[in-house]
């Protein structure tokens, strides 16, 4: 069965952003789903005068669609507040792409859980109050 991917999820798959990890990261996290084999691991750079996510780099080993959410999420964050940065929604990253496949939408969830795990390594890093990351099970 071949799925239909948007023009943005295959040029986010074929030229992924932020590839790679960042040495001596201000927060990790690591989303994965076992049924499908997909685990994305984020990593964090925070100015700790802004709170602003200087830095933010994804590894990813899955589908196109899982790397393609990475890819996307990683855009949708860099820049942005560790707060604003809480708000990026599964559904968010998938709007941005044009839309996943039905099938794929789980992707798009491993990587909201996976920017939620390292802010909340970031915030328990430097005293913060630790957010509970909701596990969406399918």
């Amino acid at each position: 069965m071949a799925l239909d991917y948007s023009k943005k999820v295959m040029d986010h798959f074929i030229n992924p952003r932020n590839v790679g990890e960042i040495e001596n990261p201000d927060g990790v996290g690591e989303a994965g789903n076992p049924k499908c084999g997909d685990i994305m691991k984020i990593y964090l750079k925070v100015n700790d005068d802004t709170k602003i996510i200087e830095d933010v780099k994804f590894k990813t080993f899955g589908c196109a669609s899982a790397i393609a959410s990475s890819s996307m999420a990683t855009e949708l964050i860099k820049g942005r507040s560790i707060e604003d940065a809480w708000n990026l929604t599964n559904s968010a990253v998938a709007e941005a792409l044009d839309g996943l496949p039905p099938i794929k939408m789980h992707c798009s969830v491993l990587a909201e859980e996976a920017i939620h795990e390292a802010l909340n390594d970031y915030r328990g890093k430097h005293g913060m109050e630790l957010i509970p990351v909701e596990h969406h099970e399918e």
